[in-house]
């Protein structure tokens, strides 16, 4: 395998980056040369310091963390990275389970009790390090990231170099991802989504990451109308950028000149989807990965952007469906619902220290997602939700919450909508409705919902019961977290 970073290795005959930016964070900024000198003189005192073991990341949206990754990457050490809102116990346990070497953060960053007894490198932005000769095989881990698990402790997912680079350059030839791309988003360094595909992609390929810090429109429109290429986000942050359109002609020009508008780790509404393509004349595609998996499947740049798939498997991944039994489904009818597993370069190697976990999680060299979809025809496949939370079996019917859900979005008095199954006597499951009203003084009946929905679908998909909120609980990636929501 070639290096991570071919633009930090200076090759006979190949192209000289030194002088292009390759990050910036606001008004904080680095050239490929720049980058090499600090990353490389870091590398150097981790792979001292860590030779063996694992460096802990604080992972705050800040130009070092995107240095200290590259750093320990280049040195050969896997990167754990922590989320700077974990809580004391969940972190104590990531620390204890990973056992970092050392803890890379920012000069002035205030680090919890938790990491106290780690030694504290500061992560330095200038420097005239050499960057290192060789790097450690495909086989060799770079990430441990932590899952947030539903039932017990996170767990951490190792992700091999391999599959770094498999995911990305799958990505490259999906999207025609190039050095000539500027990458702009706001998303968290400590997932998969923000630090692989948002720091470590750019930078393999050559161009350039533009990170907001914070999230807002007027700093999406600022970045993309300076020369932005392509915007990676959440369903939360596109909702924003839709709802801000109708007042704001930069925005709409700003995304309409991007060449790629990318959504991910969770659905994004068809309503989002036509607002935003109806006031910018730009699809938002869509891709599917986790943190095991990172990439499976994308609509690519060539392709049709069918809002509600997460179109077709990525170049080296093998996907299939199957029923509960293990059966593999043939038919791509869009209608057969079955749960999606993959197999290739990209998958994680381990559940550090879980091998029950880890061979639970796999169908022979299978790995089972958990997330459940159906397959069209020209095998774009559609999200249903996940096995565990939005596979509703009722009265026979297998029923995925995801698309009640986007019917429910199109309702003009539904501002947000999650749908979920609970026990029912007679039924089996049924499907529980949690509407945020457009208009908390005038919400919808549940009758009116329900024949929506009925109309719209089928009559066995409407919701039997409608409950109201005021917010639906998400985490800090946008995703909504059902278990939160009960009776």
């Amino acid at each position: 395998m070639s290096s991570l970073f071919p633009a930090l290795t200076a090759t006979a005959g190949g192209p000289d980056h030194s002088d292009r930016v390759a990050l910036r964070f606001g008004e904080r900024s680095l050239t490929y040369g720049q980058l090499a000198g600090a990353a490389g003189a870091l590398a150097a005192r981790i792979g001292t310091a860590a030779a063996g073991g694992r460096v802990a990341l604080w992972a705050a949206p800040a130009l070092e963390t995107a240095v200290g990754t590259v750093a320990a990457l280049l040195a050969g050490v896997p990167v754990v990275p922590l989320n700077p809102k974990t809580g004391e116990r969940e972190l104590a346990h990531i620390v204890a389970d990973s056992a970092p070497s050392l803890v890379l953060a920012a000069p002035g960053d205030e680090l919890p009790a938790a990491l106290g007894s780690l030694e504290r490198v500061d992560v330095p932005v200038t420097g005239d390090g050499e960057v290192p000769a060789g790097e450690p095989g495909p086989g060799a881990p770079a990430f441990v990231v932590y899952t947030s698990g539903t039932t017990g402790p996170p767990k951490g997912a190792v992700l091999p170099r391999r599959a770094v680079a498999t995911t990305l350059d799958a990505l490259q030839d999906a999207w025609q991802w190039s050095a000539d791309d500027v990458l702009v988003h706001a998303l968290p360094l400590f997932h998969v989504h923000g630090l692989i595909l948002g720091v470590v992609g750019p930078l393999r390929r050559g161009g350039e990451v533009r990170h907001l810090g914070r999230f807002t429109p007027e700093g999406v429109a600022r970045e993309l109308g300076r020369g932005g290429t392509m915007l990676f986000g959440v369903p939360t942050m596109y909702h924003r950028l839709a709802e801000a359109l109708d007042d704001d002609a930069e925005l709409a020009k700003a995304l309409a000149g991007a060449r790629l508008l990318v959504s991910g780790s969770a659905a994004l509404p068809l309503p989002d989807h036509e607002r935003i393509a109806a006031a910018t004349g730009r699809r938002v595609i869509e891709r599917y990965g986790m943190t095991e998996t990172l990439m499976n499947t994308s609509v690519r740049v060539d392709g049709q952007a069918r809002p509600g798939t997460v179109g077709v498997p990525l170049r080296g991944v093998s996907l299939r469906l199957v029923e509960e039994d293990g059966t593999e489904i043939t038919a791509s009818d869009g209608e057969t619902i079955g749960e999606i597993q993959v197999r290739g370069d990209h998958l994680f190697t381990e559940y550090l220290n879980r091998p029950d976990a880890t061979a639970a999680a796999f169908d022979g060299e299978w790995f089972r997602t958990g997330d459940m979809a159906v397959r069209d025809a020209d095998g774009y496949v559609r999200i249903v939700g996940r096995k565990a939370t939005d596979l509703i079996k009722s009265g026979g019917y297998k029923i995925g919450a995801g698309e009640i859900e986007n019917v429910l979005l199109d309702h003009p008095a539904v501002r947000e909508a999650a749908v979920t199954g609970e026990p029912d006597a007679d039924l089996g499951e049924r499907i529980v409705a949690w509407i945020v009203a457009a208009d908390p003084r005038t919400p919808p009946s549940a009758e009116e919902l329900a024949a929506h929905v009925a109309v719209q679908l089928a009559p066995h998909k409407r919701p039997r019961e409608v409950r109201f909120l005021d917010v639906l609980p998400r985490n800090d990636m946008g995703k909504i977290m059902k278990r939160a929501l009960h009776g």
